[in-house]
């Protein structure tokens, strides 16, 4: 992600221009990798489900020990105080974060009450509708709460997912289709997936293996308001090379359709299309 676009970063209770240093050279989060964000969006005007991506950066803090230094309601608070310093329509990436400081028992344990907060608004372009991606297949999985903090948005998780994609970008694809630890769909390797078959929508249930994303839930919602049956459940990587659409849902793009997987072509169907009309007519209101 390029640092060129307009950047403005709260620290230490003050508002910087740019991409400012905000970590030190000893703290645990650059040393030992206790820091966790989130994302949420500014697009025309607005900034759908804002309230829940600063509660779930809240409760990513808690899953790794951490004491969250400010409420939901005070970032929430804090973001719209940066966002009028961008203009009314554009576009901005919405990046609340947190990280410790210090140590506490043991040596790689962290303090949990020396946390620290950041909070980024970068300019970004939402992807325009005509977007898609291609998927294909990866050697790498998501790991499961046993082995790695999968409950969490941490970033210590994205090192995994960034080989997934080094992948599928040397096979010529855009993105890969994630399997979990037994080999069922889990997501892509940067959003969530669903896939239609006959009128019905089918996306992998979550097993603790992958985030619940909001914008996931926020589709599901929209799709079931809307008549449209939407099936929470174990897929195989077969089921998608069955399917008649496929398409993705996260908060950097909402809603992408999915053309490819490996040899497998997809129109640009109807329900993704439906889809992300429903999440931006839901989104304006």
């Amino acid at each position: 992600m390029s640092t060129d676009n307009p950047i403005l970063t709260f620290h230490n209770d003050q508002w910087h221009e740019g991409s400012v240093p905000i970590l030190r050279s000893a703290d645990h989060g650059t040393w030992l990798g206790t820091l966790v964000f989130d994302g949420a969006r500014q697009f025309d005007g607005v900034c759908p489900d804002l309230w829940a991506h600063c509660e779930r950066v809240n409760q990513s803090a808690k899953s790794l020990a951490m004491v969250p230094t400010l409420t939901t309601d005070a970032i929430v608070e804090r973001v719209h105080e940066g966002l009028e310093q961008f203009s009314h329509s554009a576009a901005v990436y919405i990046r609340p974060m947190y990280w410790s400081t210090g140590y506490g028992d043991g040596f790689i344990s962290a303090d949990p009450d020396s946390t620290d907060f950041s909070l980024c608004l970068q300019q970004i372009p939402l992807p325009p509708a005509s977007s898609s991606a291609r998927l294909t297949t990866t050697q790498f999985h998501r790991p499961t709460l046993d082995v790695a903090t999968v409950n969490a948005k941490a970033s210590c998780l994205y090192p995994n997912n960034a080989r997934m994609m080094r992948e599928a970008v040397a096979k010529g694809f855009t993105n890969a289709l994630v399997c979990d630890a037994l080999g069922n769909v889990a997501e892509s390797a940067t959003s969530n997936v669903f896939m239609a078959r006959d009128n019905d929508v089918f996306t992998p249930a979550p097993n603790g293996s992958f985030l619940n994303g909001i914008t996931r839930k926020r589709i599901i919602d929209l799709l079931r308001q809307a008549g449209t049956t939407v099936h929470e459940c174990t897929l195989t990587p077969a089921d998608f090379h069955g399917a008649e659409e496929v398409f993705l849902t996260g908060n950097m793009a909402k809603v992408t359709p999915v053309t490819a997987f490996d040899e497998t072509v997809y129109e640009i169907g109807p329900v993704a299309t439906r889809a992300r009309a429903a999440y931006m007519d839901w989104a304006h209101q």
